[in-house]
């Protein structure tokens, strides 16, 4: 039997979406109408998959990673209460609600039918499905415990939603404040100033440096403002282009660490990817050096990247794990004693989930002070800027008001 998607009818005359399994257009029709849908559109799934392969960028996009980790949680839960591959699938698809994923997970569903293997299913969706969670679900298939690769898998992408969610809500107040104080800033310059500072314009009197330097800000402001934008959006659309290249991104990355605050949270990021990442494929059953391959390709790092990579060729020679990654001086001491005790004791995966968690917390914990430093520190900056203008704006006027005193 095929899969097909159908738009059409019901008995209410609105509107039905959905998937159905026949052997062919007429008899899914067939079906739709014994359960009361009247079809209007019907497309086999490899159809549906044609239109995917073109469009896949602008649907793949509207799926989030925690819609990801909700559905991989379910799968699991439904292959642990004893549904096959196949029935957890439909279950899965009639469960989910966002008509991208759905549209994904029929496709997955289509190639499972086809005799394929679900991570190879999986892997026809590299911008939904990651390389890291195709080869652990193709060790789950081989070790035969896939249900709980699928758990471990949704625990670790709920982790990655989990500390995104905390970066980004303790960085939004100090860039919305930093926005709304630079519009704030150019409106007085670029219009409040000039309106008020022409009552200067007739006076006969040399203006203070305070004034001459807020008049000269507010003319290359009105006259020059617009071609700075231009310059400023050209800058970043070249920047953008160079790090997609594999020098520049390079480049960047290496220089992202060695930044003041931002280089030691960058690389407490990048080291948490990696033991995080590393502990899961370990305890999924995947061989050392190909975890280390997937790691290398997911923890987000050029620099970090490379010193990976030359990690696996010390180890593939037979040196252990803490040894290369301890020389490449990237890595803090602690890592690599702890990465060392795990590989002594056996607890490997025990010590690298404990790395993985004590930098998640050390993380959050300095946004947290550079979050609460930048808040006042740009008040005070949007103060003194404030104060400059007023006194800028002040100080003729009581010059001229002394002298006609």
């Amino acid at each position: 039997m095929a899969v097909f998607e159908y738009k059409g009818l019901n008995l209410q005359g609105k509107n039905a979406v959905g998937v159905i399994d026949a052997d062919n257009p007429r008899q899914a029709r067939s079906k739709l109408r014994q359960s009361g849908i009247f079809p209007t559109e019907i497309m086999s799934a490899k159809a549906v998959a044609e239109v995917q392969a073109r469009e896949a960028f602008s649907f793949q996009q509207r799926i989030s990673l925690s819609d990801t980790a909700l559905a991989t949680r379910q799968m699991s839960t439904l292959l642990a209460a004893g549904l096959s591959i196949m029935e957890g699938l439909s279950a899965l698809i009639d469960q989910t609600e966002n008509k991208a994923a759905k549209k994904v997970w029929v496709n997955v569903r289509e190639g499972v039918k086809e005799g394929g293997a679900f991570a190879d299913a999986l892997a026809r969706h590299p911008k939904v499905f990651s390389i890291l969670y195709c080869q652990m679900v193709r060790a789950g298939e081989a070790s035969g415990a896939l249900d709980q690769i699928l758990l471990r898998l949704a625990d670790y992408l709920e982790n990655q939603v989990r500390l995104r969610g905390k970066i980004f809500s303790m960085m939004t107040y100090p860039i919305l404040m930093m926005l709304v104080s630079t519009l704030i800033l150019l409106f007085l310059i670029a219009y409040v100033v000039p309106k008020v500072t022409s009552i200067f314009d007739d006076l006969n009197h040399a203006l203070p440096l305070p004034t001459v330097i807020l008049l000269s800000i507010s003319d290359f402001v009105q006259s020059y403002g617009w071609i700075v934008f231009i310059l400023i959006a050209i800058g970043v659309l070249f920047l953008k282009r160079h790090i997609a290249t594999p020098e520049g991104r390079e480049k960047y990355d290496a220089i992202s660490l060695k930044l003041p605050l931002i280089g030691r949270v960058v690389k407490m990021i990048a080291i948490s990817r990696f033991t995080k990442t590393l502990a899961t494929l370990l305890a999924s059953g995947v061989q050392l050096l190909k975890a280390l391959e997937i790691v290398q390709e997911v923890v987000g790092n050029k620099v970090l990247e490379a010193t990976i990579h030359e990690a696996r060729g010390n180890i593939r020679e037979g040196e252990s794990i803490a040894d290369p990654l301890k020389r490449s001086g990237l890595f803090p001491p602690l890592v690599t004693h702890m990465i060392s005790i795990g590989e002594k004791s056996g607890e490997l995966e025990t010590m690298l989930q404990k790395v993985s968690e004590a930098y998640d917390n050390e993380v959050e914990n300095v946004v947290t002070s550079m979050t609460s430093l930048l808040g006042p520190v740009m008040i005070l900056g949007m103060g003194f800027a404030i104060l400059f203008i007023v006194l800028a704006i002040l100080l003729p006027i009581f010059e001229v008001s002394q002298m006609v005193g």
